[in-house]
């Protein structure tokens, strides 16, 4: 069940996703573009096509497990994983270090499939794929509903829904910020 970039774009300007502002991503970079895939994860139903999309991209690759970073990859990636018919777990921070917690790991050999819902530079994601070689299992692939273009913190292949380029920039170089507008900040590595 292939997804056109296209569809997938008018799913998030549907559902609201697309914002436009003065924005901190959880990269810690800044942007006037923010994408809230959470508002297109609110329904169950388009989140299966999304999921089933992404579960096509890696068939045949034998995956036998989906990781995803919380709090983002949470969703998408259970759904990845019921598509694939696979286990799923996700990594939290805890004390500011991504690890597997509540029982969740994976075993020397299992090939996992690691899930994001937005990915910029992938910081979060090369966390999870150094826990996972940490455990002597390998990362087949990663896959996202949106790859916001730019140099990647890992180096596995990354296979997202769309490509939506959208310009960031560090905090000392941020016109907005320049600019004095005030910032927002919905990214999920802040929640209390």
């Amino acid at each position: 069940m292939s997804l056109p970039e296209n569809e997938v774009l008018d799913a998030l300007r549907d559902a609201g996703a697309i914002l436009s502002g003065h924005f901190q991503l959880t990269s810690g970079r800044h942007s006037d573009t923010y994408v809230q895939c959470a508002r297109v994860l609110e329904d169950p139903a388009l989140t299966t096509r999304l999921a089933a999309a992404m579960a096509e991209q890696v068939a045949g690759r034998g995956v036998d497990v989906v990781a995803a970073p919380a709090v983002g990859g949470v969703i998408i990636g259970f759904a990845v994983a019921q598509a694939l018919g696979v286990r799923f777990i996700f990594s939290e921070r805890e004390h500011g270090v991504m690890t597997f917690r509540r029982g969740f790991g994976v075993t020397p050999g299992e090939r996992v499939l690691v899930v994001e819902d937005v990915v910029t530079t992938g910081g979060s994601v090369a966390e999870v794929i150094g826990l996972v070689r940490a455990a002597g299992a390998e990362t087949v692939a990663v896959t996202s509903i949106i790859d916001r273009g730019g140099d990647k913190a890992f180096d596995v292949e990354l296979l997202p829904l769309l490509q939506l380029e959208v310009e960031s920039m560090e905090p000392h170089e941020c016109r907005l910020c320049s600019a004095e507008i005030p910032i927002d900040s919905p990214g999920s590595r802040r929640l209390a």
